[in-house]
């Protein structure tokens, strides 16, 4: 995955609140109970903003009493020195999260209307470090990314990409960040058009609301990466000039270590209980995600009305 050179980013789109403990390393779990027992409890709710419309907000409260939560205030002013460019997107993770999320506002602004009649609202990504106060609740980063439809915001905790390759051996890559972003984006985009309101709070199960939810967003985020390399930034050229094949196969490779199955199998008790799921099996979440991206087409992601998810 490669940015335009000469592309003038927009750090409007981030919230920093990480307090100058940026930059990419492995979180370390508090409360006693260790990094990989934090992961396998809340990676049941990993990349889904908590599928019932609650935005991980529960699990996030849970984690706040299990870790402690924290404040931030949101100061970019490191970004906009260093996040200028798409050449600083080429060369810095910060920078290219910042060029990502530029980019899939700018496919939504458009598409949504376009293709779904519903106007889209642009919404920040809060990056945070350790912990964060969230309209969900208190989070920290054993939580991984999610939305929070309390306050309309994406928040991750950019050390969670390192973590998928090293807890989880995914291979990795920023076009792996970027389907994890495009998901959480999918959830806003959700919230926008009140899908969340299908989904009945707790709900679990292979067929369950709550799994058609983040299949959905998987599907979305396939969409808007069909669409990466031609939409404009801001009237411009595109911001993304190339997404390559082994780029789309480590997207592919990333959804298929968070299935509920994979999880269950790697990180809980090695069986699959499928009455529990919430996320959907690492087949589905690759079937849904490449569904949007072969068909480029939102309306493909209809996972609601479908009786076959895969």
């Amino acid at each position: 995955m490669r940015f335009r050179e000469g592309a003038k980013l927009d750090t409007s789109g981030v919230q920093d609140r990480r307090g100058g403990g940026g930059g990419r390393g492995l979180a370390v779990g508090g409360g006693g109970i260790g990094i990989v027992g934090i992961i396998a409890f809340v990676l049941v709710q990993v990349l889904g903003g908590g599928g019932s419309g609650g935005g991980g907000g529960d699990v996030a409260s849970i984690l706040s009493q299990l870790q402690g939560g924290g404040g931030g205030t949101a100061d970019n002013t490191e970004l906009e020195q260093q996040c200028r460019t798409g050449a600083d997107a080429n060369d810095s993770a910060d920078c290219a999260a910042v060029a990502i999320i530029d980019s899939i506002q700018d496919y939504w602004t458009t598409a949504l209307p376009d293709t779904l009649g519903t106007q889209y609202a642009d919404t920040p990504t809060v990056f945070f470090s350790g912990s964060v106060q969230t309209a969900c609740g208190g989070a920290t980063s054993g939580s991984g990314p999610f939305y929070c439809p309390g306050d309309q915001l994406v928040y991750v905790d950019l050390t969670f990409f390192d973590q998928l390759e090293t807890q989880f051996g995914a291979r990795g890559g920023t076009f792996v960040d970027a389907y994890v972003l495009a998901h959480e984006y999918g959830h806003h985009v959700q919230n926008l058009l009140g899908t969340n309101q299908q989904v009945t709070p707790g709900e679990t199960g292979p067929t369950s609301g709550t799994v058609r939810l983040e299949l959905q967003a998987d599907c979305y985020a396939g969409v808007w990466a069909n669409h990466a390399t031609t939409t404009s930034d801001d009237g411009q050229e595109p911001l993304i000039t190339e997404i390559t094949d082994d780029d789309v196969a480590r997207a592919l490779d990333a959804a298929s270590r968070i299935g509920d199955d994979f999880i269950q199998t790697n990180l809980g008790n090695g069986t699959v209980d499928q009455d529990a799921f919430t996320h959907g099996s690492s087949e589905q979440r690759e079937r849904w995600f490449s569904t949007g991206y072969s068909s480029g087409d939102p309306g493909a992601c209809d996972t609601f009305g479908t009786d076959d998810l895969g």
